[in-house]
């Protein structure tokens, strides 16, 4: 799903809400997980998951067309880790 079905999705299971509102509230989601993560803060959606910031440290790497040593610089990267109920639903069987 991407997030034009999503906000399509819930603008038709909520006809008492415009599209272009429900796009607005889609929008100020994301870039609010976006900001948080950012300033390195931690956001949580209990049931859903946990979205944090890990610190990969510079490191030398490899081209991997020619074999030879590349430098790595030092990055923050998005993690997300699933809820427990999040698990529960996608391995229920």
């Amino acid at each position: 799903m991407i997030k034009s079905e999503l906000i399509q999705r819930i603008a038709q299971e909520n006809p008492h809400l415009y599209q272009r509102d429900v796009e607005r509230i889609i929008n100020t989601v994301f870039n609010e997980i976006g900001t948080a993560l950012a300033r390195g803060d931690r956001v949580e959606l209990r049931g859903f998951g946990a979205f944090s910031v890990k610190e990969r440290p510079a490191r030398t790497g490899r081209n991997p067309r020619t074999g030879d040593p590349v430098s790595v610089q030092a990055k923050r990267v998005p993690f997300f880790k699933t809820g427990k109920e999040l698990r529960e639903q996608l391995n229920d069987d």
